[in-house]
């Protein structure tokens, strides 16, 4: 009798435990939604504890194919493992529900565990008349179905409140070297000024922010051609400056940079190497400062982060062996590495250039350079920049393409130095 008195106390202890911890947890979760939703855009850009990243799940050679939600939910676990926190989407075509399927795999990821954190940078395509088209691009005329593509951005903003926390207008919409579907600065002022006035209607939520993300030189900072009043008018417009910079590609069209001084020759190949991947880290703080100057001339306020940079590992076209040597594994490492720290340092947010390598970027031929620029490729191995989030076991018991994470080369340096191009002594494009 007393030994069952005794049983059923312990018992109705356990069970007043069990109920404490649950309203417990409970609390918890409820503090971290309520939390989370309170987070918006200015809390999060420019914080090293929300580090962001571009990203595409596409898997295969071609858009048709969509990444299924499940796939969708893998790459965000992946991604929060690696301690993102922001990601970079690019467009919201109807026929391409990548976007709204990353959306909806974040939700469901929440919903499943309330201290799941992501947020993102919704893009909007944005192009001119006649762009990927057989006809002769207008530039000077927008595409009818830009339209569609800012009113679908809208909704999801509005479905997905706690998620999407900027809105970009374009990608590359204003620089002059996208000839196939660049448009004028007032076509983006348009869209700009269309989304803020969402905002004070209460559409749109007044906290979101919007952008638009462009090369360095259509933000002012390069071609003194770019300062037009209307981009003095984006400036002013937008909630923050999205800037993107690439040392990588200025070793083909700019190799002054790039190519070794006479005060290096003598170094070893590693260090070569290593000076070259220094001089391209401030090659990015050269662009980021002359952007940053020419904006703070037209709005001292305004905040400028990094909407794109990034590091290809293999080439075989300007930038690989015939080219600049730009190419390999440990020189993306290095630059990744330096962009993470200088940034992180400077308070800026930046949207490395990208998560996983995507195949359909140029689906005719394997090895382009516009293939490999992920820091994951497609055998589920991730390359030498993160092998040290491989060695922490942060990827534990998550897969890609049903397999787990491991690392390139089978993480022996030794053999991926192997592979290391050392750049000319006198390269010439």
């Amino acid at each position: 009798m007393k030994r069952s008195i005794k049983l059923s106390s312990y018992v109705f202890a356990m069970i007043l435990a069990f109920s404490c911890n649950s309203v417990e947890k409970k609390a918890k979760n409820l503090t971290t939604v309520k939390e989370q939703s309170n987070l918006n855009a200015k809390d999060i850009l420019g914080n090293p504890n929300y580090p962001a990243i571009s990203y595409g799940g596409y898997r295969a050679k071609s858009r048709t194919v969509q990444p299924t939600l499940p796939e969708l939910k893998r790459d965000m676990k992946l991604l929060y493992a690696m301690g993102i926190r922001i990601i970079r989407t690019y467009n919201v075509q109807a026929d391409l529900p990548h976007a709204s399927n990353v959306l909806e795999a974040i939700s469901q990821l929440k919903k499943e565990d309330p201290e799941f954190e992501m947020y993102v940078m919704l893009g909007a395509w944005i192009d001119c008349l006649n762009a990927w088209t057989e006809e002769i691009p207008n530039h000077e005329v927008e595409s009818a179905q830009n339209e569609g593509e800012i009113a679908r951005a809208v909704a999801l903003a509005i479905k997905y409140p706690d998620i999407v926390k900027i809105i970009a207008v374009g990608n590359e919409a204003m620089i002059r070297w996208a000839t196939s579907y660049f448009v004028r600065p007032n076509v983006i002022l348009k869209w700009v000024n269309h989304l803020q006035d969402l905002k004070k209607s209460g559409e749109l939520c007044k906290d979101l922010w919007i952008t638009c993300s462009d090369d360095f030189a259509s933000w002012g900072g390069g071609d003194t051609s770019y300062r037009v009043k209307d981009l003095e008018e984006i400036i002013k417009s937008v909630d923050y400056v999205s800037m993107h910079t690439y040392a990588y590609h200025n070793s083909h069209y700019n190799p002054e940079f790039w190519k070794v001084p006479e005060n290096e020759q003598n170094l070893t190949d590693l260090e070569k190497i290593e000076a070259s991947m220094l001089r391209s880290l401030e090659f990015a703080k050269t662009q980021y400062k002359d952007v940053s100057e020419y904006v703070k001339s037209v709005d001292s306020t305004k905040a400028i982060h990094i909407g794109e940079t990034g590091w290809a590992t293999t080439s075989n076209g300007h930038y690989g062996v015939n080219g600049s040597r730009a190419t390999d594994e440990y020189k993306q490492g290095l630059y990744y590495q330096h962009l993470r720290a200088w940034t992180n340092k400077e308070g800026i947010s930046c949207f490395y250039f990208e998560a996983f390598d995507e195949q359909w970027k140029d689906v005719h031929n394997a090895q382009g350079s516009e293939n490999h620029f992920g820091l994951i490729n497609l055998k589920g191995e991730a390359k030498y920049g993160i092998w040290n989030l491989v060695d922490q076991g942060v990827f534990n018991g998550l897969t890609r393409l049903g397999k787990p994470i491991s690392k390139t080369y089978n993480g022996s340096k030794k053999a991926l130095l192997k592979d290391v191009l050392v750049p000319s002594i006198e390269y010439q494009r």
